[in-house]
């Protein structure tokens, strides 16, 4: 990988169908047969808990091949506090690109991005291994619980700000803007009948 093939911007509204249609076909047929995450993308731009500062793409020889979506969030503290977070994603990858480490520059990039706006802390579901390269750590060891599955190992956070977290305990829960193809099934189903068709497999390790 040459470093100087690459840049990392912010989105732009011009980049929108692109970054769509990237994100779609890196999460098809991954976690489930098809993927929402691109409507959920789509649905974020227009959310409060957006961060547009934190919504980044990442291009490669005059390609855009990478995005990362950052929303706010918070930790709901056993003491009856809103501790105000972050979370990202969906983090897409084009497939063609992928295990070539863009996927950890970008994701490296964007925290170092939001530590220098005065973020205290992120939390995600993901893969320790992968991102333990970038300073995660399990969130039940910091007695950062997570809402669905509270002994969860694929729960994860980060400090931005050194000792933000300390003295901590509590409860993550997931933004409600992650649900929207659920909560919105129909207008689901619109947008993702403006791409172009694909099947849609039961595909072993999925989650359902």
């Amino acid at each position: 990988m040459r470093k100087t093939d690459i840049i990392i911007r912010n989105e732009t509204p011009n980049d929108f169908s692109a970054v769509e249609h990237l994100t779609r076909e890196a999460f098809w047929n991954v976690y489930r047969p098809g993927c929402t995450e691109h409507y959920i993308l789509h649905c974020f731009r227009n959310d409060p808990a957006f961060v547009p500062e934190l919504d980044l793409v990442l291009g490669q020889a005059g390609r855009l091949v990478g995005h990362i979506l950052y929303v706010h969030a918070f930790i709901e503290t056993d003491d009856g506090q809103c501790l105000p977070i972050l979370t990202f994603g969906p983090l897409s990858i084009d497939p063609a690109h992928q295990k070539q480490g863009l996927g950890k520059l970008l994701v490296n990039t964007s925290l170092e991005k939001a530590a220098a706006l005065g973020f205290g802390a992120v939390a995600i579901t993901g893969n320790l291994e992968f991102y333990r390269h970038s300073g995660f750590v399990m969130g039940k060891s910091r007695n950062i619980r997570y809402a669905d599955d509270p002994e969860a190992d694929y729960f994860l956070v980060k400090e931005l700000a050194p000792g933000f977290l300390h003295g901590v305990s509590g409860v993550f829960h997931d933004p409600e803007g992650y649900f929207v193809a659920e909560s919105d099934p129909a207008g689901f189903e619109a947008f993702d009948a403006q791409f172009p068709h694909r099947e849609k497999q039961k595909l072993p390790g999925q989650l359902g």
